[in-house]
């Protein structure tokens, strides 16, 4: 009994100790910060160059 309380401490302090978990979420959190950030850059330059285009493409027509 004595042996599984101690196995059972050194998991817990282990469990404390250990930082592959938080270190995973950390660049989990940091890569969907850059996707984000990303998506947000494609979508304004997308809309401004289709702004682009559109007046290009009006101002060929009407002349």
């Amino acid at each position: 009994m004595i042996s599984y309380l101690n196995r059972l401490s050194l998991r817990g302090i282990c469990f404390f100790k250990c930082r592959r978990g938080a270190t995973a979420i950390e660049y989990a959190l940091i890569a969907t910060l850059i996707a984000v950030t990303i998506i947000g850059a494609v979508t304004m330059l997308g809309e401004n160059l289709s702004n682009s285009f559109d007046n290009t493409a009006n101002s060929i027509k009407s002349n």
